[in-house]
């Protein structure tokens, strides 16, 4: 599948970079050895940080930025790097979900970047990354219908599959997924981008029997 980025979000965002990873994985049940490296990072965001600087992390901050651009309030439509930070800062339970979940988990609490996941077998053509509008459909994981209208959004063929703040139910990772697609979302430039998509490579590879990967980088 192609990917592209509208000229809605390029000119929103100059500095947007995307780090791509399309690969084959064996999902399961996350083990209790990859559950020790999310409580390490769990361990250093509530050490390091206060509730009010979250926000102010550099990869969450321009994040927050391009909603604001697009017009969609992020303080009601949080990134779900910062959402994940949150919860660490307030002492809430971040659940374990299964090995793959969890892995972008990690990477997002680590990297303050937004990242989405999606069951590459479910998407249906090529993918664009524009703005969402008010006639966006959009069944979120978890969440049930979200108003994407200004949201960064991707859409395949059949209608939007992500956002910053939440994937879609349709092409979501289940316990089944064996094609994966991972888009880590940079808004603030290339700085630690590379870093983020080869930490996530290392995890599939030694906690999801990582094959047949790829990794593309776009701006």
């Amino acid at each position: 599948m192609n990917i592209e980025i509208s000229s809605t979000i390029k000119e929103a965002c100059p500095e947007i970079q995307l780090g791509i990873i399309t690969c084959a994985v064996k999902n399961s049940t996350t083990s209790d050895e990859l559950w020790t490296v999310m409580e390490s990072e769990i361990e250093k965001i509530h050490s390091n940080y206060l509730l009010e600087e979250i926000n102010k992390r550099l990869e969450i901050a321009a994040t927050r930025k391009i909603y604001k651009t697009l017009g969609k309030d992020p303080n009601r439509y949080r990134p779900s790097a910062e959402a994940l930070c949150r919860r660490i800062v307030r002492e809430i339970p971040v659940y374990k979900v299964n090995t793959i979940v969890d892995i972008i988990n990690i990477v997002s609490i680590k990297s303050g970047f937004s990242i989405g996941g999606f069951d590459a077998d479910k998407i249906q053509g090529d993918i664009n990354l524009g703005a969402g509008t008010a006639n966006d459909e959009f069944d979120a994981i978890g969440r049930g219908l979200l108003n994407v209208e200004g949201l960064p959004l991707y859409r395949d063929n059949i209608g939007g599959i992500g956002t910053p703040t939440s994937d879609n139910e349709r092409t979501k990772i289940t316990d089944d997924t064996s094609n994966l697609l991972i888009i880590i979302n940079s808004y603030s430039g290339i700085a630690g981008l590379q870093q983020a998509v080869e930490f996530t490579s290392d995890l599939l590879k030694k906690y999801a029997k990582l094959t047949n990967y790829d990794i593309k980088y776009l701006s």
